[in-house]
């Protein structure tokens, strides 16, 4: 799929939105795989999942974008609530979803999209969507690559990453 400029500009409004957002600056205090935070990770995503969709015709970008931005929005530390620890990879797409329609009141596809990025650790929802395949298969590939990569390495990169992650395209 070839992007306009003006589609190009709007998707990068939006990212760049996000990205600023005091609600989604807090997902910097949550810790994620490996020295990683939500804020990290989901940006990462997001640059990927878009990059991924634009090889398909008849995909909805913007609502990729959202949903990876927003895929792992649920706020908490679960290593340091043992009563959410073992439930964690089912319950937190619910979670986030919820939190996105609270906060920025998403569409019932963006919400579906977040809800299955999970699939199959939460093997009931099933990513039924091109934009749900890219945002479930874009998680992982970061995730993966999060969880071998060293707190140290991170720690040293933290800010090359920002500054990568600071525009879309």
């Amino acid at each position: 799929m070839k992007l306009t400029e003006e589609e190009k500009n709007r998707l990068e409004e939006i990212y760049q939105s996000f990205f600023h957002n005091e609600l989604i600056q807090r997902m910097k205090e949550v810790p994620m795989h490996r020295g990683s935070n939500c804020f990290l990770h989901s940006f990462k995503v997001a640059k990927k999942a878009v990059k991924h969709a634009l090889h398909y015709k008849s995909v909805d970008v913007e609502a990729v974008l959202l949903a990876s931005i927003l895929h792992d929005y649920y706020l908490y530390d679960w290593r340091k609530d043992r009563t959410l620890l073992k439930h964690h990879g089912q319950r937190h797409p619910f979670i986030a979803a919820e939190h996105a329609k609270r906060d920025f009141d998403v569409n019932e596809l963006v919400q579906t999209i977040i809800k299955s990025h999970m699939w199959p650790i939460n093997f009931k929802c099933f990513p039924s969507t091109k934009e749900a395949m890219i945002l479930s298969y874009s998680d992982k590939d970061v995730a993966v690559l999060e969880a071998l990569s060293s707190k140290k390495h991170k720690a040293k990169k933290e800010k090359k990453y920002l500054e990568y992650l600071s525009k879309l395209f």
